[in-house]
């Protein structure tokens, strides 16, 4: 007896933004939209533990940290799930809500992830055109058929940098059909301090037909541990929890992640860099005929749109010097635009006096 021949399966594979470059040692990554800072201080403590116990399996419902997100948060602790990064959770909403030829709805430039996973279950992945890379509600709305069964919007948008104000967000909730979910990606969130804004968290906390996506790998600095977490009505998160893998969160990642919570000036220090470094380079940029989106996350998409050289000459440059930027024609399919990660203040120091070389030769 021989085993069925497996087909090779027609969907992209995720390419992450590139962190080496053969031949040089040293290299400064900003392609990822990883943690200027790190990880809190409190973290660090965790992480140092002698007296961590690794042959025990973690708590399969993660309830210390479910309790510490709901006091944080004000929400209701048994409408929380944690996985193994907010991918997990989306992986497992796309599991639960769709079947073949079901229809999933994406803004033209979003994260790889939501199409991806969308594509494995069988269904079809619809895509709604933005206006100046900006989410278009009108565009959304005239894609949906009587088959679209989620809509994604990541808020801000990766990679984009743009959002939809609290008024846009209310809106295409209320003008989307009821049976539609709306998934509402947070990620970025805590980056956001522009007066119009409001997390989907902060809107949409007693609604049955929006899901939340929150993170700890922008923020707070744990993207190695992988964590991340869901909140939506208690019906849904009972069928996740269905799905969910038994011990699908590590221990060291909870404990990391519920100390990370705690650590508010952290945070607020984190913010503070962003937006100091974010304004210095975008102002930096500007005088070369690079554009930039307005600040709302811990990356710049830079548009060379204006600029004498193009965005892949300018990204080749860069990696002469050990700096890596996150292209967007792959992937993303956008042309001669890069994505900028806001690093250190010493990453974006060498950032900046590289540009000045490539441009002053």
């Amino acid at each position: 007896m021989t085993t069925k021949k497996i087909k090779k399966l027609d969907i992209e594979v995720y390419e992450p933004g590139k962190s080496a470059i053969k031949k040089i040692k040293k290299i400064t990554k900003l392609s990822a939209n990883e943690s200027a800072l790190g990880i809190s201080p409190r973290a660090k403590k965790v992480l140092s533990n002698k007296k961590l116990n690794f042959s025990r399996y973690p708590d399969g419902k993660s309830e210390k940290l479910r309790a510490q997100i709901s006091k944080k948060y004000k929400c209701d602790k048994n409408k929380i799930i944690c996985g193994a990064g907010s991918d997990e959770v989306i992986q497992m909403l796309c599991q639960l809500f769709l079947k073949p030829n079901d229809e999933v709805l994406l803004p033209e430039f979003s994260f790889l992830m939501y199409r991806i996973y969308a594509k494995i279950v069988g269904a079809k992945v619809i895509f709604a055109k933005e206006k100046n890379y900006k989410v278009s509600i009108d565009e959304i709305l005239k894609k949906v058929s009587k088959k679209t069964k989620i809509v994604f919007i990541a808020n801000p948008n990766n990679p984009t940098g743009t959002y939809l104000n609290k008024i846009e967000l209310i809106e295409l909730r209320k003008r989307l059909r009821k049976n539609i979910l709306l998934v509402v990606d947070d990620a970025y969130a805590e980056y956001m301090q522009t007066i119009n804004y409001k997390s989907g968290l902060d809107l949409f906390k007693n609604k049955n037909n929006v899901f939340i996506l929150r993170t700890f790998s922008k923020i707070y600095g744990l993207s190695s541990l992988r964590i991340g977490w869901g909140y939506g009505d208690k019906k849904i998160i009972d069928n996740l929890n269905i799905i969910k893998p038994p011990f699908n969160v590590n221990e060291v990642a909870q404990k990391a992640a519920l100390e990370s919570l705690k650590d508010s000036k952290f945070v607020s220090r984190s913010i503070k860099h962003n937006i100091h470094y974010a304004k210095k380079l975008k102002f930096f940029l500007n005088k070369y005929n690079i554009n930039s989106n307005d600040i709302s996350a811990n990356f710049l998409l830079l548009d060379f749109s204006k600029c004498k050289i193009k965005a892949k000459y300018f990204y080749k440059k860069l990696k002469l010097k050990g700096i890596i930027l996150r292209s967007v024609e792959d992937g993303y399919k956008i042309k001669n635009m890069l994505r900028l990660t806001i690093g250190s203040r010493t990453d974006c120091l060498k950032f900046s006096r590289a540009v000045e070389s490539i441009f002053n030769k």
